[in-house]
């Protein structure tokens, strides 16, 4: 392989690429792909083969005759192993196992005999789509990039289908490009040596969860160290935030084993009744080599901050909008104590916990463990005795559930047992948004329900995993922002070996009422102090989030002047701008305008972007 472009001001954290096959029509489309400072590879021809933008760190290959292989994020595999297994390469779904083998969160490409495989992560934080350009088949790790190439325009459809709350799966995990096609997470595409058709085949499926939490707890601790090991191994300074959770708590105690020297990170809480301080200085206390620093809490930007002047978004609506002034605000300041890369504990609620929905398959194979454990259910989340009846015994198929729910997207939202219980919340579309939104959206739910499977047969790890790629949705669009501050972000929980760790456990030991994250606790014992492990809680911000409804309707109501959404038919920017002057408006705290919100802010993202840089 031949590097043809120097980097020019790439930054690690912002890793993005497009991938050819090795075709002279290929090659040519490969060209217009190119940019200022922009990166390529080359097969064994010379002609490009990954086109994009990376940083030395972000990137380990090797080739070996026609075949080439590159990990491409954080891995800390080494070119001399990766050049074994290119020489001993035959197939390229003899990748799977390479794939499901390695720590870190990378995508992993590869050229062989002409063919070509790209796969992000099963977790969903990497992903990997494809469109045909110029009748070539063309790869890419971001949607945009395709869609700009082809000069395509958002499907308004996709946009109808994305003011859901929430859109289900598989409706979040589609292009909003029609020309653009999303490959599965857990699927990889390979593109024929025709470099014109394309086959998903699926390479990564979940664990049973059948592991005892004693036999489980040491993997979970194993996966933890190497994630966490993946990002400290070359030392220097790494920041990590410090709430004083059990999350974020765990990683900094890994982090402090390392190499690396730590700076933790903790913002208080607005909310006197909020404890993070309180548990983030017990920690502390344990850690006397860190540099602990406490941000004033009256500093910390509220949510719905700076909505409109978001221009970082990538290739889809992101609810994390709403939080991302809070999750970048000291990212500089960490950076000027000479942090390197920033850790967080996000992703640990959704691998260290799990829903409750196990209990509906529970209750059918060990019925008096599960009615006792339903009993504490019901006192925890204060779920009504026929409530939760009505929910167990719903056996409905997950097809027939979305088919159900496209009858009912203008009802009352469901009961939170049903949730709870079910195949997770039942999508619903509010008072703003028009009938011609609705007769959008309702087809894609229908037609979805006809053949969508759900992630797993049981509708507990089924919620898992959802739960775990909205997640992921999400960090994957606050990493880019991360980076492009000059710090990136890195969250070691969602890293696909730590979440199989997790995932492996029996249901019973991870989801309890009469304990809090025992596998977590149970991991970390020996590692985090048995003071810290005793945390039985953690705080919801719900002051922050009411506060900012408040203060920032200003620019809430300025967000549905000119609305883009409106324009399009999909919003009633009229009504909108009446809930912008009644922040206290009954259900708004609990988020149903996040969806909304996130699909105005990055079609305004989008049009500025589309006016600083032309379509290649």
């Amino acid at each position: 392989m031949t590097e043809l472009h120097a980097s020019a001001g790439t930054g690690p954290g912002d890793a993005h690429f497009a991938v050819f096959t090795d075709r002279a029509d290929a090659a040519a489309v490969a060209r217009s792909f190119a940019r200022p400072g922009s990166r390529t590879l080359t097969h064994a021809s010379g002609r490009p083969w990954l086109v994009g933008s990376w940083h030395d760190d972000e990137i380990v290959t090797a080739s070996a005759g026609r075949t080439a292989l590159a990990v491409i994020g954080c891995c800390p595999v080494d070119a001399d192993e990766l050049g074994r297994r290119a020489a001993r390469l035959r197939d390229l779904t003899e990748l799977d196992a390479l794939a499901r083998s390695l720590p870190g969160s990378f995508h992993l490409v590869a050229t062989h005999e002409g063919r070509v495989r790209a796969q992000g992560t099963a977790s969903g934080l990497r992903l990997v789509f494809h469109a045909q350009i110029d009748g070539v088949r063309v790869t890419a790790s971001r949607a945009d990039t395709l869609a700009a190439a082809l000069g395509a325009d958002p499907d308004p459809q996709e946009l109808a289908v994305r003011l859901l709350w929430p859109a289900p799966h598989p409706l979040y995990e589609t292009s909003l490009w029609r020309e653009v096609t999303a490959v599965p997470p857990q699927d990889a595409v390979i593109v024929a040596a025709d470099g014109r058709t394309a086959r998903h085949t699926r390479w990564w499926t979940p664990p049973e969860p059948r592991e005892p939490l004693a036999t489980a707890a040491p993997v979970i601790r194993t996966a933890l160290e190497r994630a966490v090991g993946a990002r400290t191994r070359q030392g220097g300074v790494i920041s990590c935030d410090l709430s004083g959770g059990l999350d974020s708590t765990s990683i900094c105690f890994l982090a402090d084993r390392s190499p690396a020297h730590v700076v933790a990170s903790t913002w208080p809480g607005r909310d006197p009744a909020d404890t993070d301080l309180y548990w983030a200085e017990q920690a502390a206390r344990h850690l006397p080599d860190i540099e602990h620093v406490i941000w004033d809490a009256d500093a910390s930007p509220l949510v719905y901050e700076d909505l409109l002047g978001i221009d970082d978004l990538i290739d889809e609506p992101t609810i994390g909008v709403m939080d991302r002034s809070r999750v970048l605000h000291h990212l500089p300041a960490l950076a000027e104590r000479g942090s390197r890369l920033h850790l967080t504990g996000i992703g640990g609620d959704h691998v260290a916990w799990c829903s409750e929905a196990y209990y509906h398959r529970l209750l059918r194979t060990r019925p008096l463990f599960a009615l006792r454990q339903l009993r504490g259910f019901r006192a925890l989340w204060q779920w009504p005795l026929g409530g939760t009846a009505r929910a167990l015994a719903d056996s409905r198929p997950y097809g027939r559930w979305l088919a159900d729910a496209a009858d009912h997207l203008r009802a009352p939202a469901p009961a939170s047992v049903a949730t709870g219980l079910g195949w997770g919340m039942a999508p619903r579309l509010f008072g703003w948004v028009t009938p011609d939104a609705e007769r959008a959206a309702r087809p894609a739910l229908l037609n979805a329900a006809a053949t969508a499977a759900p992630l797993h047969p049981d509708r507990g790890l089924h919620s898992d995993l959802e739960q775990i790629r909205s997640c992921t949705r999400v960090i994957r669009q606050w990493d880019r922002m991360a980076a492009l501050t000059g710090l990136p972000m890195a969250s070691p929980f969602l890293d696909d070996r730590v979440i199989e760790a997790c995932l492996a456990v029996r249901p019973e030991d991870r989801v309890t009422p009469w304990r809090y994250k025992p596998v977590l606790s149970a991991a970390m014992r020996g590692i985090v102090p048995e003071a810290c492990l005793r945390r039985t809680n953690k705080a919801a911000a719900s002051m922050d989030a009411a506060n900012g409804l408040r203060e920032h309707r200003a620019d809430l109501l300025a967000l549905w002047e000119d609305s883009r959404l409106a324009a399009l038919g999909l919003v009633d920017a009229a009504e909108l701008r009446r809930l912008a002057l009644r922040p206290a408006s009954r259900g708004l705290s609990d988020a149903i305008l996040y969806s909304t919100i996130a699909a105005e802010v990055w079609l305004r993202a989008l049009d500025r972007r589309r006016t600083r840089v032309p379509h290649p």
